[in-house]
């Protein structure tokens, strides 16, 4: 389900993706040769990355199409009425943690503040901005997807924390072209995982 979701996503999204990421690609390679700044594989993939998630992130909270329920001003009262690990259960809990996930890491990047307040603060600013702009256009408000993706939020900041710890620990992973093989080899093994096994039959 949750796949579904993000192929759905990437399909509605790529005309626009198409123009923003060659939009900022060129104005991004334009920067760096004015300022005669370095090429890094791995940056330059974190701000593609950060664009591609962002629409479709746009794209997921907003259409229209999944519109279902009623307002919910309960915390917890919409969690705790799934089935642990039933399709609902990995669609509306485990799909909104998942959702934010990234964006906790992406903002921790950005701040590289090792504190979590401002990660919290502002994902909670994010997270409710969504909530209201989806009643206004009528969906449903749900504070219960506040509290999960600001979980989700926490992990992805967990997960920058891991990365800055290593980085800071071993002098190895402050060279650039360390961190470029890294992120290739993560998204080969993403690749692997994805068409080679059934490990993300989860997400169906």
């Amino acid at each position: 389900m949750i796949q579904d979701t993000l192929l759905s996503a990437i399909k509605a999204n790529y005309p626009m993706m198409i123009i923003f990421t060659i939009v900022i690609i060129s104005i991004r390679l334009a920067y760096l040769i004015v300022n005669r700044k370095e090429f890094v594989f791995y940056k330059e993939l974190f701000l593609f990355a950060f664009i591609v998630y962002s629409l479709c992130l746009f794209y997921v909270v907003t259409f229209e199409d999944n519109n279902y329920g009623t307002n919910n001003f309960i915390p917890f009262r919409e969690i705790t009425r799934y089935q642990v690990f039933s399709s609902y259960f990995i669609h509306n809990v485990v799909g909104n943690i998942l959702l934010f996930v990234p964006f906790g890491y992406f903002v921790s990047t950005i701040l590289k503040s090792k504190k979590p307040f401002a990660i919290i603060i502002i994902s909670i600013i994010a997270s409710l901005t969504i909530e209201i702009t989806q009643y206004l256009i009528g969906r449903t408000f749900d504070i219960d997807d506040i509290i999960l993706n600001l979980g989700g939020c926490i992990l992805g900041y967990l997960i920058f924390l891991v990365v800055y710890i290593l980085e800071h620990k071993f002098a190895i992973f402050q060279k650039n072209y360390i961190k470029n093989i890294l992120v290739i080899v993560f998204i080969i093994i993403l690749g692997i995982l994805y068409f080679k096994t059934s490990l993300w039959g989860i997400l169906r």
